[in-house]
């Protein structure tokens, strides 16, 4: 059978369309493009309007693209309002990512039956299917056995383990809390089961991830309960023990941390470890007014936000930091605006991911009256791409020339510690890991 998975959204997403594409490959199924595919999963977003609209349209062109495909929407999306997706055709399956997981893993051959026509067998049962099996946790919805890993030519060199889903928090702008639920977090033993497969199969960097990831704790079966600085411990030691002095180690990268989840015990982790943990730190900001944090329901200050970076600087030197912003959030005045790109200039951080602010229905935020205007919004977020680029610029070239371990992710590219891509000799083999100076310029 011939497939498509089509990712949408954050990296969270990246790791779960992963895993459905490892579990089709591992059953013999080949990738394809939409208008060639049998069956098309879609792994949708629902964080502001404008992915919705993404979504949709995504879930449209892969109908169209093959009037005979199978078309399975997931993910969080249809998490808020399956009936859009399920309208769209009758070919369209909506099913939630861990029992299609278990599907697409071997425990039903449903989808194959449908797919070659088989008489009994209907998209119906499919969705009969879906809604008789129960999840039974976390470990069903991201782990796939041995077969399945998500390392190889199809994947990406940098492997996505996640270790938590779900947040406790709302912001007034956000509706993923209610679309993934409760933040909980994966077991130890199963995160480092599955790292020391990967790093096995040679994956050399290892990006743990999460909708809340800061928020990580699990128990070990005794009184304490580990964090995210004491699993990143356990991660370490697991993989120096596999590596037994074959010098195979792999490094860890945290993939995004809240500003209130940066712990004593996680930055002296950070500082220490010689960058096995990547001296890169993914800090959303969001807005440096203090003013519009509070009206997001931001659990610090502008204020606050700059006394941890202050802190991570000193006690991490070569750090580097990049952040989330929104422009034209409702309400913001010009000046809070200039706020937010003085905030931003005074952190120093090497890349803004910039937003600008999409009304999402079924928050606070949508309800308010004094919504910024569109073209406003879209002015901010140029002047912030603008600062971004400066910053970008700015931060590299103080690096440039310096030594730093690379991972090597095709012919001639690598991607370095501190998260820039650069050119790198094309002699250097796929997947490695080395140490190199950082040339003048970087590719992106």
């Amino acid at each position: 059978m011939k497939f498509q998975v089509i990712n949408l959204g954050c990296k969270v997403n990246r790791v779960e369309s992963d895993s459905f594409a490892a579990a089709l490959l591992a059953r013999g199924h080949v990738p394809t493009d939409a208008g060639d595919a049998a069956l098309v999963v879609v792994n949708t977003c629902t964080v502001t309007g404008q992915a919705e609209r993404k979504t949709r349209k995504a879930t449209h062109q892969a109908l169209r693209a093959n009037p005979d495909a199978l078309v399975v929407v997931t993910g969080c999306a249809v998490a808020i309002d399956a009936k859009t997706y399920t309208d769209m055709s009758d070919r369209v399956v909506v099913a939630p990512k861990g029992t299609l997981l278990q599907v697409l893993e071997g425990q039903s051959s449903i989808i194959e039956d449908v797919l070659a026509g088989d008489k009994d067998a209907s998209a119906g049962e499919i969705v009969h299917l879906l809604d008789r099996m129960e999840l039974h946790g976390f470990e069903d919805t991201t782990h796939t056995h041995a077969t399945a890993l998500r390392i190889g030519e199809s994947f990406r060199t940098r492997v996505g383990v996640k270790v938590q889903d779900g947040c406790d928090n709302a912001c007034t702008y956000c509706i993923v809390h209610v679309a993934r639920g409760p933040a909980w977090s994966r077991s130890v033993t199963s995160i480092v089961d599955e790292v020391l497969e990967l790093a096995q199969a040679g994956a050399k960097e290892v990006v743990l991830t999460g909708i809340n990831l800061g928020s990580y704790h699990a128990s070990t079966g005794s009184a304490s309960e580990v964090r995210l600085a004491g699993l990143l411990k356990i991660l370490l030691e697991a993989t120096d023990r596999s590596a037994r002095g074959t010098q195979e180690l792999i490094r860890f990268r945290v993939s995004s941390i809240e500003p209130r989840d940066v712990a004593p015990d996680f930055v002296q982790l950070l500082s220490s470890t010689q960058g096995r943990i990547c001296r890169h730190l993914h800090l959303p900001l969001q807005s440096g007014s203090s003013k519009v944090l509070r009206e997001m329901a931001r659990p610090y200050s502008a204020e606050r936000f700059c006394e941890i970076v202050d802190d991570l600087r000193v006690q991490v030197p070569s750090l580097s930091l990049t952040t989330d912003v929104i422009a034209g959030f409702p309400g913001e005045s010009e000046t809070e605006f200039l706020e937010t790109c003085a905030v931003c200039t005074t952190c120093g951080f090497s890349k803004l991911h910039v937003f600008p602010y999409s009304l999402r229905k079924g928050t606070p935020a949508a309800q308010r009256t004094d919504q910024v205007p569109h073209a406003l919004r879209f002015e901010r977020a140029a002047h912030l791409r603008q600062l971004s680029d400066h910053l970008r610029e700015q931060d590299y070239a103080a690096r440039a020339g310096s030594e730093e371990r690379v991972l090597v992710e095709g012919a001639g590219h690598a991607t370095t510690e501190s998260y820039y891509e650069i050119a790198v000799p094309e002699s250097l083999e796929s997947g490695s890991l080395v140490r190199l100076p950082l040339p003048k310029r970087f590719l992106s």
